[in-house]
């Protein structure tokens, strides 16, 4: 939508050639589709498929379950496109059309709702509408309710971060300003006429004084009465005094959302008048957002993009509406827009970079029950995975099956898995995959393994003379693209290349338990009170090729990481659980260090969490561990700080280590790691907040307490660098509270620090989580930031960033104009909340 300027006794309109068709797409929905619906085990059953009046919900006739035979609009987790869930899978090949199957994802246990239309047509138009109701939830029951769906299956990675910066990646050069104020005003008037619909409770298209007290605390805003009721009276301008119409409400929200702030941000670069000429935009732009090579032509575009009066485009001139415009939209966004892209030297050796990693990539849910699918290949691909796990395991009728061994959770097999991988590893990126092969099958199933691996990946296996056995280094991501890595150990050399039977036992955390089974049972005593490091445990090593690998016979971790850095080959990869991996970090930090300088580690949760619960991932990327494997199934801290990570690289799943983790040796754990390098001093001034929600997990929902809200910013890094601040609270105002309080942290390694933002609701017995924001300390952006947190449309910090190198010893630290609050240090990296 682009908002046309209202003149005294007109009414706002909206214009979008796009509106068009997607109402046309509700329509359709609405009079109804007979679609095929597939199930399991049948042929399918033909239903009429229609959306509500509401648009809430999908329903279908006739169904046994009548008023129950529905689907919630924010249950809806993912519509895809083709034949690509597992039912169309069991469904013979070539039955349908692709172009008319499509798949909705919906609820906790991320049901499939898989349907066939009779043309193309039809099911380009059901997708379509369906993904545009989607990306127009806003209101707190349904984030709430999403969110929760989220913290299940988070690999909808689009949906955790604001709308303006998934729909358009932009770069911080002088490009893209069009698409920017086009979507920012398309989603925030999408934004506004839901939330207007829902605040209209008799469904008349008019809200009164009531709905208006009623909308305003659902949207924690605690305005004086009198001046709610003066509003009002403004916007209300047509003959039927006493209720606003959606035109009305846009303009008593435009007056209601002025943000003092931006104003007196503008008014400071105006020389006190209230807009900005396109050389005042220049200067602000070099000045504070710290812009290269800005020019008045570019100034003119912002101008022309974003101001929403067509007096004031034609004077040149930038006023405070759209100025809000401009620093709400993703050029002014805290993450660095280049870093949507990959922006770093893909052509160093795979060692020098840490891996997105999955761990027991197939499960949806715990470690027990949950089902397994191949779609968590897809999904977590698609997200940027580039380790991904495959647990082989004997099946019926010789064909070897992936499961989660010795468990209830269900099966699928190692074909289908290996075609969803084929299929879906390079849709995004086309940077090497590892496949870390946990095998357990017999003899001849490991051979319908290797030839289906060949059969299937093809090429993608062949790596010519880019890598082979007497390599003295990994070859680079660059190199490798397009190709997919095995890792997996190798058959015993005194077994015949025809052997028919035989075991091959490959690591699995199962190991861990049994370690600890023998460990407590043993009748040496002496066994109990070993170190870690005396401690006879068989890490292992595998050979990055198809099905090869050597075996670290009878040595301790410590003997065995030493060996492997002085005589193991490049293609070898020590892996770990993250409890043994932890004896080595606590004991032998230096050592692994330099191990992971050359080869690969990789590092998988304890069989301990059967709830699929995830490690924190820091305390192994601080010791350069390349592979550190997580549950991707498991939303929460560690997936958040997973994504922040790689982020910072486009999302390719690769992410540079700094040069002290590639060359050289430090001590990551002591109190100043690196004494030769200059420290960086980050300056966060904690500005204001725009429309934060009540927590999702609020009892009362809507009918709560308004919110009572504060910022905590926190560091992860080195242990060094660890620490937290947090602003006072303010008391009733969640729609723009201010803050004006400045947070400085001192960092001894910034390269691998996260800088994560969170909002909390004060609570007089504790406090409640709002939301968060989690950011790569090298993808902050100087000057005045927005930070939209994860999964809220329109909830915001607004901020101001700086940051300075400090040389020699920690003291004080002068900056003009700027109060400093030192933080105090968090002890250890497990007191991390």
């Amino acid at each position: 939508f682009v908002f046309v300027n209202r003149a005294p006794g007109t009414v706002l309109t909206s214009v979008s050639p796009c509106l068009f068709v997607v109402e046309r797409c509700m329509c359709v929905m609405q009079s109804g589709t007979q679609m095929v619906k597939l199930k399991a085990g049948s042929k399918g059953l033909v239903r009429l498929f229609y959306l509500d009046e509401h648009r809430s919900c999908i329903r279908w006739r006739p169904s046994r379950k009548s008023e129950r035979a529905k689907i919630t609009i924010d249950s809806l987790y993912k519509v895809t496109e083709g034949r690509q869930s597992d039912i169309f899978h069991r469904h013979a090949e070539g039955s349908f059309d692709p172009a008319c199957c499509f798949t909705v994802y919906h609820g906790n246990h991320m049901e499939s709702l898989d349907l066939v239309t009779s043309n193309p047509e039809e099911a380009r138009t059901w997708v379509t509408g369906l993904r545009y109701l989607m990306a127009g939830i806003s209101d707190e029951d349904s984030l709430a309710k999403r969110q929760r769906t989220h913290d299940q299956y988070p690999f909808k990675t689009n949906t955790h971060t604001h709308i303006l910066l998934t729909t358009v990646p932009s770069t911080h050069t002088h490009t893209h300003t069009h698409s920017h104020g086009c979507v920012l005003n398309l989603c925030v008037c999408r934004w506004m006429k839901q939330t207007f619909e829902e605040a209209d409770k008799n469904g008349d298209g008019l809200l009164n004084m009531e709905e208006i007290y009623q909308l305003l605390h659902k949207m924690n805003v605690n305005l004086p009465r009198r001046k709610v009721k003066h509003m009002f009276q403004e916007a209300d301008s047509d003959d039927q005094q006493g209720t606003l119409t959606f035109e009305e409400f846009s303009v008593f929200y435009k007056m209601m959302s002025l943000r003092r702030d931006l104003y007196l941000l503008l008014m400071g670069y105006s020389d006190r008048k209230d807009h900005l000429t396109a050389d005042e935009l220049a200067n602000f732009l070099r000045n504070e957002q710290k812009m290269m090579n800005v020019t008045t032509e570019y100034c003119l575009d912002v101008i022309d993009k974003f101001e929403l009066s067509e007096e004031n485009k034609q004077k040149g001139i930038l006023g405070i509406e759209g100025f809000t415009s401009f620093m709400r939209s993703p050029t002014c966004d805290v993450f660095n827009p280049e870093h949507h892209e990959v922006n770093q030297d893909m052509d160093q050796p795979l060692s020098s970079y840490y891996i997105s990693s999955s761990h027991n990539t197939y499960l949806t849910g715990d470690q027990l029950l949950s089902h397994s699918k191949t779609d968590m290949y897809a999904w977590v691909l698609q997200a940027g995975c580039r380790c991904v796990e495959v647990d082989c395991w004997d099946g019926p009728d010789g064909e070897p099956m992936v499961q989660h061994g010795y468990t209830l959770t269900s099966k699928i097999t190692f074909k289908s898995v290996i075609e969803t991988i084929d299929k879906y590893a390079f849709i995004n990126n086309r940077y090497p995959v590892i496949l870390s092969i946990e095998n357990h099958c017999c003899i001849q199933q490991q051979k319908k393994i290797a030839q289906y691996l060949r059969k299937i990946l093809g090429d993608k296996l062949d790596l010519g003379e880019t890598f082979h056995r007497d390599s003295k280094q990994l070859p680079s991501p660059h190199c490798l693209q397009g190709k997919i890595l095995i890792k997996g150990k190798r058959l015993p050399l005194y077994l015949s290349i025809d052997v028919e039977e035989g075991e091959v036992s490959d690591d699995d955390s199962a190991d861990e338990i049994e370690d600890d089974f023998k460990l407590k049972n043993s009748n040496v005593s002496c066994n109990r009170s070993k170190s870690c490091s005396d401690m006879q445990l068989n890490p292992f090593h595998t050979y990055i090729s198809v099905m090869a690998g050597d075996w670290c016979e009878g040595l301790s971790i410590n003997q065995c990481v030493l060996a492997a850095s002085e005589t193991g080959t490049p293609g070898n990869v020590l892996s770990f659980s993250e409890t043994r991996a932890q004896q080595l970090v606590n004991h032998r930090a230096e050592r692994f260090l330099c191990f992971n300088q050359r080869q690969l580690s990789r590092i998988y949760p304890s069989a301990y969490r059967i709830d699929s619960s995830n490690f924190n991932p820091q305390l192994y990327w601080n010791v350069g561990c390349q592979l550190v494997a997580l549950n991707y199934q498991t939303e929460g801290r560690m997936m958040q700080l997973n994504r922040a990570k790689f982020m910072v690289n486009g999302g390719c799943g690769y992410a540079l280590k700094p040069p002290p983790m590639c060359k050289g040796s430090f001590n990551p754990f002591c109190d100043d790691p690196l004494p030769a390098y200059p420290n960086k001093q980050l300056v966060l001034k904690i500005i204001s907040g725009q429309q934060l929600p009540k927590p999702p997990d609020s009892m009362l929902g809507d009918r709560g307490e308004i919110i009572d809200p504060f910022v905590e910013v926190e560091i992860i890094g080195l242990p060094v660098d660890c620490c937290k601040g947090q602003t006072r609270v303010v008391d009733d105002n969640g729609f723009n509270p201010v803050w004006e309080e400045n947070l400085s942290f001192t960092l001894h390694m910034a390269e691998v620090a996260l800088v994560r933002f969170l909002v909390w609701d004060h609570d007089p017995i504790g406090r409640d989580f709002v939301g968060q924001r989690t950011v790569a300390f090298g993808s902050l952006m100087p000057g005045y930031r927005h930070v939209y947190l994860e999964g809220l449309t329109e909830a915001s910090i607004f901020i101001h960033v700086s940051v300075h190198d400090i040389y020699g010893k920690v003291g004080t630290l002068h900056c003009s104009d700027i109060t400093l609050h030192y933080i105090t240090p968090v002890s250890g990296i497990f007191n991390i909340v």
